[in-house]
């Protein structure tokens, strides 16, 4: 099959890795991310590209070039390329999201199981897809 077709909301819900790249095309990337209670992805600017979150599930913090935005389920963010943006865990449970970067961050298929692998990771999108 072409494309991707499931039940998001589901595989988010499901989710218990820090990362997971669901799905690759050339312009946009799909990857799910349960960021586990005090967790966060560590301050980031992307120069030359969109984010797009949205929290399925747990209570957070998005910080988007300084300001701190507090969000639950069924928030969407959008993040634009150049702005310094983090994403925090403030609650009991993990946040749960998914995100779409364009155009794409990472490796097609990556999966880091925690916070901690995803940081001693230095992987960049290589240009290929998933299709």
């Amino acid at each position: 099959m072409k494309g991707f077709v499931d039940n998001i909301e589901q595989l988010t819900e499901d989710n218990n890795d820090f990362r997971r790249v669901l799905y690759t095309g050339h312009n946009l990337q799909l990857v799910l991310m349960a960021i586990q209670p005090g967790d966060e992805i560590g301050e980031e600017v992307h120069d030359d590209r969109d984010q797009f979150f949205r929290i399925e599930g747990g209570t957070g913090e998005i910080w988007i070039d300084g300001v701190c935005n507090t969000v639950k389920a069924d928030d969407g963010i959008i993040v634009p390329q150049g702005a310094r943006h983090n994403v925090i865990s403030t609650g009991s449970e993990p946040l749960r999201l998914y995100t779409i970067y364009g155009p794409p961050e990472h490796i097609d298929g990556t999966v880091h199981a925690t916070c901690a692998a995803a940081a001693s990771a230095h992987e960049h999108f290589d240009g290929k897809t998933t299709e």
